[in-house]
Parts: C-alpha cells; structure tokens; sequence
C-alpha cells in the first residue's frame, strides 16, 4: 500500500492533468450522446459551452455600450444606483442620447419656471409629491386612500423575491411615505415593517385561498382586519410580463414558510390558472369589487396588461349604468416585469405600456369616467422624463418593480426564474440572500424614490406647473417617424387627457399631515 501511494506522489502533475483529460475525452467520445460538439471535438467542445454560459455577462461589462443593453441600459441603471446612494448621478458634456432616435422624449419648458415660494411645502420639503387625487373618494369607500407618495413599488412577490429583498422594500417605502404592492404571493411578515400595502392577489389567490383552491372573502376580510397597514385590495386580471399565462413560481423556490403563507405544498411547482374562478364575466368581475370593498371597507381597484379593448368597453359601460367599479385600474405594460414567462409571451402578447395606456384611457375618456378613477402606470415608468410623460397621459400614481430592485441592489442578471440571483434578491438561497444589509438597502430605496420625485418635481416645475398632474398632453413631445419627425402626444395619440381636480401643494400637504375634517372636506 505504502508503494503505491509512493508511486502516485510521484507523478508529476502534468500526467494528472493528461490523465483527466484523457478520461473526459473518453467520457464525451462514448459515453455521452447529449451534446454534438463535445462528442465531435472532445475536451474543446465544453468551452464553447463556458464561453456560452459566460457571454451574457461579458456583453453587459465588456461589450454593450452604455445605451445599448435592455431591458435596462448602462445610463438608467448608473442614474439608479447613484440615486439610491446618494452620490452624483449627473452626466457631463451634454446628453449621449441620439435625440433624434424614435420614441425620444421631449419635455417643453416654460420661459418662466414655476416659482417655488417661501412656505410653500416643497421649499420645506423637496421631495413632497403625494397623489392628486383620492383612491375610493368616488364610490365612498369606507376607507379612501390617497397615496402620500406619486411613485410607490410594483406588485413583486414573497417568493419570486426574497425575504430580505421583500423586508428591505417595506423598510424602505416606510421611510419614503410610499406604498408597497404585496405581489400575488401573499401578505408576508417582511410585508409589515412600517409601510402601507396594497394586498394584490390573482388567479392562485395565495393568502386567501380556500383548501380547493378557490377564493375565500371570509379569509380576506380576517387578513383585513388584523393588517390595518392594508391600504386597499388590488385583483390582478393580468401582468405585463404573460398576460393570459397563470404565474409559474419553481418548486426550488417553495421554502415550509412560502408554502405556509401561500396555503400550498413545499418543494412542488405552483402554477396558478390562467383565469379566475371566483367571476367568469365582467357583471361578476364588478360584483366582486363591490363585495369586497363591502366587506373590507378599502378601495378596490384592478392590474391588467392591455390588449383587446371589448371587455374593458364592457366594463366602462356597466360603471356608466350602475355608478359603481373599481376605484382604481392598474395598467402595466408588456415590456414587464419579473415575473417569469416564455419568451413567445415575454415578446409579443400584450402592448407596451405607452400603446396599452393610450388605449385603455381614450375608452374611459370617452365614456366621462376618468375622474372616478385613480390610473396606476407600470412598465419602465422609472426615471424623471418617463414620469412626466406619464403625468402627461393621465396616469396618478406610478409603480416601479424592476427600478426598486436595482436600488436594492440587482444587476440586472437576469436568472430572477432560475433561483440563482447573485445579487440575493429574486432567491430564496439562504446564503445569496445573506449579502443583503436590510437597514442599508431600505435607505437606498428611500433615497432612490426621493431623488425620483426631486426631479419630477423640478421637471414640472421647469414647465410651469406646480404638480405633475397638471402637465398636459401637449407638454410632451415624441419623434415619431420620417413623415413628421416630432410631435405632442395629444396629436401622436389622439386624446387629451382629464384635467385632475388639483387646487395647490399646500392643500395636498394640509390633507396627507393634518388629516381630521379637512382631510373628509377635501375627498367630498
């Protein structure tokens, strides 16, 4: 034995190295039939698999220039993280966009800015932007809502992100004044950490779910009353992401603690249905909103990516005959989201969020419906000039979901379905998520949503107004193609938007800190 243990010392390490490759020769020329080039060209074959299995990331640091990544480039992503850091996030010499390229965004600027005035809110504060209006005011909900913050987080869910990554947004939109969407998965204890919440939930009806799967009233009227952090109740129709496709979370990500929460088995793949069970018409779909706003007290409002319009004509018309519907309409674009989807989805069902949102407003526009109703946008909606242009087209509030995740500290890897996150925030890998320093990404979060509403606010008030709202759609220019190289967006969409009942700052800020009488006076 002692010889032989000599005589394998003795070999130099080069021979070992011979000998190992030898044996992966054999291994790829007859033993393996899976893979063509490595049984064609043995040895050389596995790294024309590493280079593939590397390429994405040596494209995004090596490669790309800085306007050439999506779904983010390098200049939105930089202007994030230096945001949510604190750091300088201007850019020098003049803009390196083509100005000229379709779709570019111009804001028209007023001769004269908007004066901010001493003892105006925003002298105080400048990052104080709450919602114009009044989530539930029209149908009277028990407990009407205005969001203290224009810019709040996206529905991502416990389960699709991490605990820490989930606990470091609550954190984080409590600091802000913002609000954060629970995502489908569930309300989490992550979800409680000082921020309001809006409870979303489709087709699996995770959270509040009876043990046949279907949707349990009774269950959410519980989870209502013991969570006064819940704010309002969002169903989601559809998401940018696969609209028409039920979600698919991996078994791999299903820990005892998500399968608790979202009533299913551990380890096991959930997929929820593509439709809903608890309404199958849109006569239904309204009667659920109203019982549940009925039992609840919260406002309830509706997320869909936007396709064909006949359904949401019928449901414009059914709130023209009955004064009654959902309090608020999320519309998310299908250029969306975190969720996992085949790319035949990802790629071309449903519009982008600029097409979808245009769409869906004209129809209530035209059916006088605008004004009872608080429009939620999400898709890319991110960054200053992508706000005003959505101020512009009608929306009230915004909802950033990839955007919140690269405050917090996401590279944009894209292994969200794959459990693999580097970056520790969509895994459920104990030892990733250990990278996250919760009390410093919350601030980087809160930092992020701050500087975002400073320079909305500057933007507008570089146009001449005092609040987002007010922008209109001619305020926003687009290039559009070769037969007229830019125009507004009143006449590239053909509609202008509803003029937002907003009177001044000063009665938004009286109304969000004061509370009592004036704030029942201002929602009636």
């Amino acid at each position: 034995m002692n010889n032989l243990l000599h005589i394998f010392a003795n070999i130099p390490w080069w021979a070992w190295v011979i000998l190992i490759l030898l044996i992966v020769a054999i291994r790829d020329i007859f033993f393996q039939r899976a893979h063509t080039l490595s049984h064609n060209f043995p040895i050389v074959g596995h790294l024309r698999y590493w280079l593939e299995s590397i390429g994405p990331e040596m494209r995004q640091y090596f490669v790309a220039n800085n306007r050439e990544e999506l779904p983010f480039d390098r200049i939105e992503r930089s202007w994030i993280y230096a945001s949510a850091k604190k750091e300088n996030n201007y850019e020098g010499f003049g803009t390196d966009r083509d100005i000229y390229a379709h779709q570019h965004i111009f804001v028209k600027n007023q001769m004269m800015a908007y004066k901010v005035d001493e003892g105006h809110p925003n002298k105080k504060n400048k990052t104080f932007l709450p919602c114009a209006k009044v989530i539930g005011a029209y149908n009277q909900r028990k407990k009407p809502y205005r969001p203290a913050s224009a810019i709040n987080v996206s529905a991502m869910s416990f389960g699709s992100l991490s605990a820490a990554a989930v606990e470091a947004l609550n954190f984080g939109v409590g600091k802000a004044g913002a609000y954060h969407n629970t995502g489908e998965g569930g309300l989490s204890p992550y979800h409680q950490k000082g921020g309001d919440v809006i409870f979303h939930f489709g087709t699996g009806y995770f959270g509040v779910r009876s043990k046949d799967g279907n949707f349990s009233i009774d269950k959410l009227k519980v989870l209502v009353d013991e969570n006064p952090c819940i704010k309002a109740i969002e169903i989601k129709l559809s998401q940018g992401a696969k609209p028409g496709k039920g979600g698919i979370l991996p078994g791999a990500k299903i820990t005892p603690e998500i399968a608790k929460i979202r009533g299913v088995e551990v380890g096991k793949d959930v997929l929820s249905p593509a439709t809903h069970k608890a309404f199958n018409s849109i006569p239904e779909l309204l009667q659920l909103i109203e019982d549940i706003a009925e039992q609840t007290g919260l406002p309830v409002g509706i997320k869909g990516a936007i396709g064909k319009l006949d359904q949401w004509e019928a449901l414009a018309d059914l709130m023209v005959q009955t004064g009654k519907g959902p309090d608020f309409i999320t519309v998310d674009g299908g250029e969306g989201g975190t969720g996992a989807a085949p790319p035949s989805f990802a790629d071309h069902v449903s519009l982008p969020w600029v097409y979808g949102f245009t769409s869906l407003y004209k129809l209530f526009l035209a059916k006088k419906l605008t004004g009872r109703i608080v429009f939620i946008g999400s898709g890319k909606l991110g960054f200053p000039a992508k706000g005003a242009m959505a101020f512009a087209m009608g929306v009230d509030c915004i909802n950033v979901a990839r955007e919140a995740m690269m405050s917090i500290g996401c590279v944009q890897a894209q292994l969200c379905h794959t459990n693999r996150c580097p970056s520790g925030v969509a895994t459920q890998s104990k030892w990733l998520q250990a990278g996250i320093n919760i009390p410093l990404k919350s601030d980087r979060l809160d930092q992020y949503f701050k500087t975002f509403r400073k320079e909305l606010l500057e933007i507008t008030h570089a146009a001449g107004y005092e609040h987002p709202c007010q922008f209109t759609m001619n305020d926003i220019q687009v290039n559009v193609d070769d037969d007229y190289l830019s125009s507004n967006l009143q006449a590239t969409y053909g509609y202008e938007k509803y003029k937002v009942d907003f009177k001044n700052m000063q009665e938004l800020h009286d109304c969000i800190y004061l509370g009592g009488k004036n704030f029942q006076e201002i929602i009636e």
